[in-house]
């Protein structure tokens, strides 16, 4: 059976071998073109297209996946009504219209904001099902060249997931505002910035929900017990919710929803209990001709208490950010259909119930609940509040992750929690990093009415930063009218600024908090990507030329393949002269890796590596270019090495096959249309090998492997650079890069020391020399980040002045 499989599997393999020629032979591409092309699987059109798994994604799995999302996305917003009015009120209520003004408010601003802007038009600006600033950004990075790093190839553009459309002549404005943007240093900053602003405000969200939505709902027990316990209570709480992180969003949320669900059915049912009770006219509040005459009666004061209007709010930037463990369709049918009535049916019930105890606006909520359901409202309460917190904590695990891949965030751990969801992520070190800040807030500001001052800022500049965004989007990607994208920022940019306008006025009560924390995080962010970045082009202005390769002298060669990372996409990285100045000896094959992020979610297994030959070809050296997508998860070292040589040795077929049809071409002009001609038959490329002794055949793949590199004992078992000896043909090639890799591959990695230029100015040597640093000797190493085994790994350190 074994020998059956075998020779099934070379027949599939000589199959493929025939259809990849067919497809090179009928594209009639000249040599020189073919010679520029870097990659097997672009050429042979294996394309995996699994960029559309969400479009198309049956109706049982987006009903799942909206059942979920009510546990993950909608509790801070469900959780509102536990102190909208309260926050709006603060100094009781002077006249009883003025409860039908902030209702209709509440009920424009919900229509307004999370279900016109975010569920029907937000929700469509996702990169490939991924949502946030960094989202949006890495959008706008595939279709304009404003990447501050300079690592853009081609062949990126062949990918499945990157859906780039062909200019045509009828899309001039779109093609000059690309071409301003793209030639614009200051614009590729500020979206840089704009993209790291939005995930500082993100995080700092993600901070602050837990502990206004916990502490809101515990509060219910604060005339009884006393604020301290209350404060006491709410910490306990969020030292669990914080701790079962780590279980994933898939197992999380599966547990959460029925509770959600429970909630809404309760706020929905008391809310038209006491509409129906109390009074029914409030539906009078669709009329928006209530908000004129509130703020006619209450002039600047009604302004400011639009602070605490909107408070109804937040948690709908959650529906985007949380995008990457969902879809747009499940979003859409759980706020359509459950969400939104639920809310809006708590809110006009309160508003009822105010209309005959205006004296009780400081705990509506607890206050206008039947007494029966007391108790059974207050544990679902609790139990909502806890899950609320999920929906930022699990918004900002993704967009953190995001910006890690883009390289604007210093490197941690990042676990995916789930197979069925790419999207799904926890990070151990950003947890316990959140539940200290949570702590800290609950303990100092210690009551909901102080940490609602610092709340609505951070959530109102993320949705500002959304709505720029997505209006470039909008212009240059969707090519919509300018009057569209004149509307949609008008309408959502002018009602979000006199929010913000409105919450900046409580800067001193708290509102500083978020601010800072933002400020403090963009600088972090910031200085991180910036040295990222200048090391890359310290890489790119001192790679080695082709010149210092053709001029090496007797280098030996060890059996075995070496592995040399580093972040240059487009040469030899200057790390590569200092290995064989200390360890004067190289392996017989070496392949330069790059991992490199795409502005992608996602990047098929099929497309993953680029090849490319360093010449002389005799080195046998190679260039490896490995695309992940922000949301890929890096492969184990095994896994890794295996999909690196399969695909290698599919990169020496196809260059062969290719060297091949030109050598005939070159030598049979007038059989160039022989389409009989068999490509196995008519190979006559030289291939260099390198000779062992019988004693090198027997030197064990431990021994090679271990984190030394020997050179051998006598003369024989090693080569030079200069004089190798032949082999016929691919294949011989490719049973070479098997016997290297039995032989132990071997991980060589650069320890750059990143110091600022002596010549530099003060600002860049406190950034590079203080600030970074702190933060590379503080978080995790290179090798950790990328899974690299430690036995096997050589290090070299090299500076790089900046």
């Amino acid at each position: 059976m074994s020998g059956e499989a075998d020779r099934m599997s070379t027949e599939e393999e000589i199959d493929a071998a025939k259809e990849t020629a067919e497809k090179l032979k009928e594209r009639k591409v000249s040599w020189a073109k073919l010679r520029r092309v870097d990659s097997l699987n672009l050429e042979a059109g294996r394309v995996s297209m699994i960029a559309n798994h969400a479009s198309k994604m049956g109706w049982r799995a987006t009903l799942s996946l909206a059942f979920q999302s009510i546990g993950i996305v909608y509790g801070d917003i469900g959780t509102s009504p536990l102190y909208v009015y309260a926050s709006t009120f603060t100094d009781q209520i002077k006249h009883k219209d003025d409860i039908l003004g902030v209702l209709s408010l509440i009920i424009y601003t919900i229509v307004l904001i999370p279900m016109l802007k975010y569920v029907f038009i937000v929700l469509w600006a996702n990169d490939n099902g991924n949502g946030g600033a960094f989202a949006l950004y890495s959008l706008i990075c595939r279709h304009i060249k404003v990447s501050l790093i300079p690592n853009q190839q081609p062949e990126d553009r062949e990918l499945s997931n990157y859906k780039l459309e062909t200019p045509s002549s009828q899309l001039k404005r779109a093609q000059k505002l690309k071409q301003k943007l793209e030639n614009s240093h200051f614009a590729r900053i500020l979206l840089i910035l704009l993209a790291i602003m939005g995930t500082s405000m993100v995080i700092g969200d993600g901070i602050l929900t837990p502990s206004i939505s916990v502490l809101s709902a515990v509060s219910g027990i604060s005339t009884s017990l006393g604020q301290e316990t209350v404060v006491g209570i709410t910490i306990a709480i969020l030292i669990v919710l914080f701790s079962v992180q780590r279980f994933g969003t898939d197992k999380v949320g599966a547990s959460f929803a029925p509770i959600i669900l429970t909630w809404f059915s309760f706020i929905g049912g008391i809310g038209l209990y006491n509409l129906f009770k109390y009074d029914i006219g409030v539906l009078r509040a669709f009329n928006p001709k209530y908000i004129f005459d509130y703020f006619k009666r209450n002039g600047k004061q009604g302004w400011i208490s639009l602070g605490g209007v909107f408070l109804c709010i937040t948690g709908s930037e959650a529906m985007f950010a949380d995008l990457g463990h969902f879809n747009v369709r499940a979003i859409q049918i759980s706020f359509s259909f459950i969400t939104c009535p639920a809310i809006l049916a708590a809110y006009s019930g309160q508003a009822a119930f105010l209309r005959k105890f205006p004296e009780k606006v400081g705990n509506t909520f607890y206050d206008s609940i039947p007494k029966p359901l007391y108790w059974p409202t207050f544990v679902v309460a609790v139990g909502a509040a806890i899950i609320a917190s999920q929906a930022m904590i699990s918004g900002a695990f993704s967009i953190i992750s995001q910006a890690l891949s883009l390289g604007c965030f210093p490197r941690v751990k990042v676990v995916h929690t789930s197979t069925k969801h790419h999207g799904q992520v926890y990070i151990p070190e950003v947890n316990y990093m959140f539940m200290i800040a949570c702590i800290v807030v609950c303990a100092g500001f210690k009551t909901t009415e102080k940490i609602s001052h610092a709340y609505g800022i951070a959530v109102v500049g993320d949705m500002m930063i959304t709505t720029t965004l997505v209006s470039l989007i909008m212009l240059v990607i969707w090519k919509k009218s300018l009057w569209r994208v004149g509307l949609f920022f008008l309408v959502f940019g002018c009602a979000e600024f006199l929010y913000f306008s409105s919450q900046i006025t409580k800067f001193t009560g708290g509102g500083y908090l978020p601010i800072v924390l933002a400020t403090f995080l963009t600088t972090v962010m910031g200085i991180w990507h910036y040295v990222h970045k200048q090391r890359y082009m310290f890489e790119l202005e001192n790679k080695v030329s082709s010149e210092y390769l053709r001029e090496l002298g007797d280098v030996q060669r060890l059996p075995g393949m070496a592995l040399l990372y580093s972040e240059l996409v487009q040469g030899i990285p200057p790390i590569f002269p200092h290995f064989l100045a200390s360890v004067p000896s190289i392996h017989s094959v070496v392949v330069f890796v790059s991992i490199k992020t795409i502005p992608v979610s996602r990047v098929a297994s099929e497309e993953r590596f680029l090849f490319r030959q360093v010449e002389p070809r005799e080195y046998r050296m190679f260039r490896c270019v490995v695309r992940h997508g922000y949301n890929d998860v890096l492969e184990d070292p095994v896994e890794f090495e295996k999909q690196l040589i399969q695909n290698l040795k599919g990169f020496i077929q196809q260059e062969t096959l290719m060297l091949d049809d030109h050598l005939n071409e070159t030598e049979n002009p007038q059989d160039n249309n022989n389409k009989g001609r068999s490509s196995s038959t008519t190979n006559t490329r030289i291939i260099p090998s390198i000779t062992t002794s019988s004693h090198d055949q027997h030197v064990s793949s431990r021994a090679s492997s271990d984190n030394s590199i020997q050179p051998l004992g006598n003369k024989s078992s090693s080569t030079n650079f200069s004089a190798p000896p032949i082999l016929q043909g691919a294949e011989e090639e490719m049973k070479f890069l098997e016997k290297a890799m039995e032989k132990g591959v071997v991980y060589m990695l650069g320890e750059a020391e990143v110091v600022a230029h002596p010549n530099s100015s003060i600002l860049n040597k406190i950034v590079v020399n203080c600030a970074y640093s702190f933060l590379r000797k503080n978080f995790r190493q290179g090798e950790n980040s990328m899974a690299i085994p430690h036995r096997r790994l050589l290090k070299v350190g090299m500076t790089y002045e900046i």
